[in-house]
């Protein structure tokens, strides 16, 4: 994963590991190797990875468990990133959930998988393929920053937008994390 990521006055390094491929093929299923997937977690760190990238669609749950299983507890210096605002199909294909219901239940899940009291940084991910949806993004964001208050989330970062979106995101509340993919 890429993307300046800043929690409190400490910034993290731009570019992490990120935990898409550690799922099957489509990001569905298992690792065909699950030893090695935890292994390369584990190398990762002993590297000096400090920024994990990650989803609770990837499996579904599948990384975030495998994340849990190589690295819990986690070092102080590790910042988990992971996206919230869309669910799987059972088809395997990818649907937006950005109702505030909905939002709170992905963060709660990816607490639960990934064994954490609150995320450390939820990017809200805009819909679309490819080209980012020009669209506003502030009804989800909002409803995210309301996780923020409650104190299920740490950092609110925002993914998969364009600039225009960047700056409503900023007049909501400070942005963590913006990633442009």
């Amino acid at each position: 994963g890429s993307g300046q990521v800043t929690l409190g006055d400490r910034t993290v390094p731009r570019v992490g590991f990120g935990g898409m491929k550690l799922s099957g093929p489509r990001f569905l299923g298992p690792p065909a190797d699950r030893e090695a997937a935890l292994a390369v977690l584990r190398r990762a760190v002993e590297l000096g990875v400090t920024h994990v990238d990650t989803s609770g669609l990837y499996g579904p749950h599948v990384v975030n468990d495998l994340i849990r299983e190589a690295l819990h507890p986690y070092a102080e210096d590790l910042v988990i990133v992971t996206r919230v605002g869309a669910r799987r199909t059972p088809e395997g294909g990818f649907e937006e959930a950005l109702s505030p219901d909905e939002l709170r239940r992905s963060v709660e899940e990816e607490c639960e998988h990934l064994g954490l009291d609150a995320l450390h940084v939820a990017n809200l991910r805009m819909p679309g393929l490819g080209e980012p949806e020009e669209r506003s993004l502030a009804e989800p964001f909002e409803a995210l920053a309301r996780l923020q208050q409650e104190g299920l989330v740490r950092g609110l970062g925002i993914t998969h937008i364009t600039s225009r979106q960047v700056a409503e995101a900023q007049a909501i509340a400070p942005l963590a994390c913006v990633q442009f993919q």
